[in-house]
């Protein structure tokens, strides 16, 4: 025997609302971290940062605020240097 009466519609299933859930947190959490990424770049260090002194890294970091954004940097990170 078949059930003539109609079901309710899918919205109303709490399984379905579960199912869609998931990959729902997965897209909003990664537009958030892309947000975030773009939002707060990474400073760009001076070529010469690991051979200096501590002491003086210290100093110097303070000081220089004029280093390249880190978008420019990128950039020229994959150019050889000029011989």
């Amino acid at each position: 025997m078949k059930d003539d009466r109609p079901g309710k519609p899918w919205w109303k299933y709490g399984h379905v609302w579960l199912v869609i859930s998931g990959p729902a947190v997965v897209v909003v959490a990664a537009l958030v971290t892309a947000w975030i990424a773009a939002s707060n770049p990474d400073p760009v260090l001076a070529q010469d940062y690991y051979r200096r002194p501590p002491v003086e890294v210290q100093k110097s970091a303070a000081a220089d605020r004029a280093l390249m954004p880190a978008l420019q940097g990128r950039n020229h990170a994959a150019t050889p240097p000029a011989r």
